[in-house]
Order: C-alpha cells, then structure tokens, then sequence
C-alpha cells in the first residue's frame, strides 16, 4: 500500500473544501479505486510538492481533462 495514504476517516471533520470540489465529488458520489499507474519521476515529484493531497491535485486535473474531451466531442456532434 502507498506510503502516503491517509484513509477518510483520519481526516479532520473540520476540512474547508471548496464549492467546486465538493460539487465534482458528488458528481460521481465520491467512490474511488485504487490502481496502479506509472508516471514520469519529475512530474509526480512535481505534484507531490505542492504538499499532502498530491494524488486527489492528479484526480482533479483528469478530470478536467475528461471534461473537456467530452464537451469537445458533445460538440461535434
């Protein structure tokens, strides 16, 4: 198991999150998997040097991705 994993339920009840983020997550109601996937050294270290929370900042950024692929695609249609 990664290191670097806190479980939910060590987290602080008190998190701010904010209105954006909280949205998405409920958009897919939060369930997650865990997987295995390789990436290049220097753009995991660069992430991760934003501090704790670097593998939901990855999440976050495909899912934007995502989002704007199918707008894209909706688009063409």
């Amino acid at each position: 198991m990664n290191k670097e994993y806190e479980p939910d339920w060590d987290q602080s009840a008190n998190r701010i999150e904010e209105p954006a983020v909280a949205v998405k997550q409920q958009a897919n109601n939060g369930v997650k998997q865990i997987v295995t996937i390789r990436l290049d050294v220097d753009m995991l270290e660069w992430f991760k040097s934003a501090g704790p929370g670097y593998q939901t900042r990855i999440n976050q950024v495909l899912r934007e991705y995502m989002d704007a692929q199918r707008a894209a695609g909706a688009q063409q249609k």
